[in-house]
């Protein structure tokens, strides 16, 4: 310092440094020169990365904002699977000159009617061999006492007793932690009750209006972006449309592969395995409910074929679940779930379980449709074929 000015301050403008020798040019260092001496690795490794950095934080938002408001997105997306579904038989009515609110009620209505019809038949059927499946429960519970007090352990019966009583609470903690990891998300009656009311609200109104309400998403965007976001909307949704008619056809295999099994199995033994179709149709509902859903249906066929059979056709039965499960997870559902919605089949595998981990139930259910439509629609957005297809079918989406 001189003064309180630097050096180059007290020197006056225009005469050169005394330091550097005459006839040199002294040099001069810009911030492009600085980055220029970065490797260039380094330098798109850099750019790379803060972006990556952005696009994650913004992604954590997102889905933090999801689950704080879970109990109002998981219906309108149950809604939105639903719309996907029954979108195409309220069209083709709609074609055959049909009020569109009376195809939506139509729609609706069959729907519920179908579930609830599955449910009953259930029920009817377990409630008609109950009697004869209790009194086998009975007899087979009385066999293995038996069996274990005549091993040469001295089990006594108070040892059976307590040991069934260990065995009945092991199993109800069990079941309630599996649940509770699995149930992320609000799950009390009132809850589910407020949920599905939110979800037949909001399947209405989709199926009624959702190409106003789309346009009026749309609309809230800058112009610029409309278009785009349009073209690439309605390619997202043939694929989730296309997702939702192929989860139907997985679960159908589902319950056809295990329901048959326990046909086959029951003819072997006398007097049959009863409940077969009952255990088919909770296979069926049960395949659209990943994780618990399986095991709870896999585990009600072998209970029965416990009970009703013993214990090596249970064992068999075990292997026939476990067999048609781990077809439906590793071969037909990233394969055929793959093709239908233009994933890879890895991806389908790492979705369902990144969003089992972050979502539970809910995380595994929509996992798969969120990426796939996320897929197309970047694709659609990338490419450009919006300007020349905004409209496209399931041909020209999947291929």
């Amino acid at each position: 310092m001189l003064f309180g000015r630097t050096p180059d301050q007290a020197r006056p403008p225009g005469r050169p440094d005394p330091a550097t020798p005459r006839g040199v040019a002294t040099p001069r260092v810009d911030a492009s020169e600085l980055g220029d001496a970065l490797p260039r690795g380094m330098r798109i490794a850099g750019a790379w990365s803060w972006r990556i950095v952005v696009i994650a934080a913004a992604a954590a938002i997102g889905i933090w904002l999801v689950m704080q408001f879970s109990l109002i997105v998981i219906p309108v997306l149950v809604a939105a699977l639903l719309t996907a579904l029954l979108q195409p038989l309220v069209d083709v009515l709609v074609r055959h000159r049909w009020p569109r609110a009376l195809a939506v009620a139509l729609a609706i209505v069959g729907l519920i009617v179908l579930v609830s019809g599955l449910g009953w038949l259930v029920v009817s059927q377990m409630r008609s061999e109950y009697p004869e499946l209790h009194a086998r429960a009975v007899a087979f519970w009385g066999d293995a006492q038996g069996w274990l007090l005549s091993l040469p352990f001295g089990i006594t019966q108070e040892d059976v007793n307590e040991f069934g009583t260990n065995i009945l609470g092991t199993l109800r903690d069990d079941i309630s932690s599996v649940l509770s990891s699995a149930l992320t998300v609000g799950s009390s009656v009132g809850h589910f009750l407020a949920g599905m009311l939110l979800a037949i609200f909001a399947l209405i109104f989709i199926l009624a209006d959702g190409r106003g309400i789309w346009r009026w998403v749309v609309g809230l965007l800058p112009r610029p972006a409309r278009r785009p976001t349009d073209g690439a909307g309605r390619a997202g949704w043939v694929t989730l449309g296309n997702f939702v008619r192929v989860q139907v056809v997985v679960a159908a295999i589902d319950a056809i592969g295990i329901g048959l099994g326990a046909f086959i199995l029951g003819l072997f033994h006398e007097g049959g395995m009863p409940l077969v179709l009952p255990i088919a149709i909770l296979v069926f509902l049960g395949s659209f409910i990943p994780i618990i859903g399986a095991v709870a249906t896999g585990a009600i066929a072998v209970l029965v074929a416990l009970i009703a059979l013993g214990p090596i056709p249970a064992v068999i039965m075990v292997g026939i679940v476990l067999l048609v499960q781990q077809v439906e997870s590793h071969i037909l559902q990233p394969i055929i779930m793959g093709t239908a919605v233009k994933v890879h089949p890895l991806a389908v595998v790492v979705a369902v379980a990144a969003g089992s981990t972050i979502g539970g139930i809910a995380g595994a259910l929509f996992a798969v449709p969120t990426v796939a439509f996320l897929n197309v629609f970047v694709k659609t957005i990338a490419s450009g074929s919006w300007r020349t297809n905004p409209d496209p079918s399931v041909e020209e989406v999947v291929r």
